[in-house]
Formats: structure tokens, C-alpha cells, sequence
């Protein structure tokens, strides 16, 4: 039987902030959890508009996340954030991808926990990510440096989810075809490499309400946390 964070504190209606929503992973888990009864209200940070309408949704146009403190009155309570902006690594040099990656997200992180220092914060990683920070691979070696710099800030909690190929939800705008492909051809093949982006917004959704005794996830503990008594 899974073992909870016995310090945990449960939460029975979430109020998300959201990054990312203008790309593939930011808006499925968007999607998911607009649709999730335990969520009561997110607050998608954007530097553009995003057309998508929802009761449940607010929107706060951040031109450049490096300047979030400006942004500090319009963050005050919220519970949770899901950071799933990203970008990746091809064709950048380890100073460039490490100030995206690392520098903009604990500065975000950094901020939100003036505010909200109770919030549980879920770092959407990669699979294959590098905790020694010591690995040949650029991108992992930047991705575990973040994790591990995250896991260190005190918030009530901090999850760092690795998912591996990524199934769309059902609605999404910003998929290619050719990933779609690929993902469908992964998921014959490989099942247990693939997550859909349904299961990583629930698992995020139920680290939140419920707690989970690892910090860092694998698709295995995404598939578990997923289905860790959700309602949708």
C-alpha cells in the first residue's frame, strides 16, 4: 500500500497556477483539470492570450516570467502550481537552456512561495533526468539540477514528475501530426513508456490532494498517482 507524507496537509478544492498552457504538455494538463471536480479555479500565466474560455479559468498575461514579482498582487491564494513551461533543448548551448530551465523556474518558484508559502509545487521534469547533475546528457544534467534546487525550497510540498512520450487530450490545439504518430507507435510498442497528459494532470491533481511519499515521479508512479482514487 502506497505510504502518504504523514505531515501532509489534504486540500479538497485546488486553486492552480498554471504555466505552459500555450504549449502541448501545458495544455492538456490545463484541459484535464479544468474538467476535474477538485479543481476550483486555475490561473493560467501566459506572455500571450490564450483563446480558450472556461468558467473555471483566469488568465494573467506575464510578458516575461523573469519579471513575475511584478506580478506578485495577483498571485495570493492559490494552493498549487503546475509549472509545465518548457522548451526544448536542440540547437541551445547549455547556458541558454539552464537559464530557461533553471534560472526562470526557481525565480517563479521563488516568488510563488513568498506568496503562498503553504502551495504544493509540481514540476512537470523529463524521463531519463540526471539527479547527480553530473551525466554527458546537457538537457538531464540542467533538468536534475532544477529538481534538485526545487526540492530544497520550502513549500508544503514539491513533486518533480518524469513522464516519457505523452498522449494528447482530447481537444488539444497545439499537437503535430507527426507526434501524433509517433506517440500512437510508442504506445503499441512501448505501453509502459507512455503517459497521457490526462493521467499526468490527475497524478498532479492527486499529489496535491492526497501527498505522495516520493518527490520524484517515473511513469510508474504517474500511472499509480493517477489512479489513486480520482473521480474522472
Amino acid at each position: 500500500m502506497q505510504q502518504y507524507p504523514s505531515n501532509y496537509t489534504s486540500v479538497s478544492k485546488l486553486r492552480v497556477i498554471l504555466t505552459g498552457a500555450s504549449g502541448f504538455v501545458g495544455e492538456g494538463v490545463l484541459l484535464a483539470a479544468l474538467a476535474h471536480p477538485a479543481v476550483e479555479e486555475i490561473l493560467m500565466t501566459n506572455r500571450r492570450h490564450q483563446k480558450i474560455q472556461h468558467a473555471k479559468l483566469k488568465e494573467l498575461i506575464v510578458p516575461d516570467l523573469f519579471q513575475i514579482e511584478s506580478f506578485q498582487e495577483h498571485l495570493g491564494g492559490y494552493n498549487t502550481c503546475f509549472f509545465c513551461a518548457g522548451i526544448s533543448s536542440v540547437g541551445m548551448n547549455e547556458e541558454s537552456y539552464t537559464r530557461i530551465t533553471y534560472d526562470m523556474t526557481m525565480q517563479f518558484a521563488q516568488t510563488l512561495l513568498k506568496v503562498n508559502p503553504a502551495m504544493v509545487f509540481n514540476f512537470v521534469s523529463g524521463s531519463h533526468t540526471d539527479s547527480s547533475e553530473k551525466g554527458k546528457v546537457m538537457w538531464a544534467r540542467v533538468k536534475g539540477k532544477t529538481e534538485n534546487a526545487l526540492m530544497k525550497l520550502p513549500f508544503q510540498n514539491e513533486y518533480n514528475f518524469r513522464p516519457g512520450g505523452m498522449l494528447p487530450v482530447s481537444g488539444q490545439q497545439h499537437v503535430k501530426p507527426l507526434y501524433k504518430f509517433i506517440v500512437k507507435v510508442m504506445k503499441f510498442l512501448i505501453p509502459k513508456k507512455i503517459v497521457s497528459l490526462q493521467e499526468l494532470s490527475l497524478a498532479m491533481i492527486n499529489a496535491t490532494v492526497k501527498g505522495y511519499s516520493k518527490q520524484i515521479l517515473e511513469i510508474a508512479d504517474i500511472k499509480e498517482l493517477a489512479g489513486a482514487g480520482n473521480t474522472k
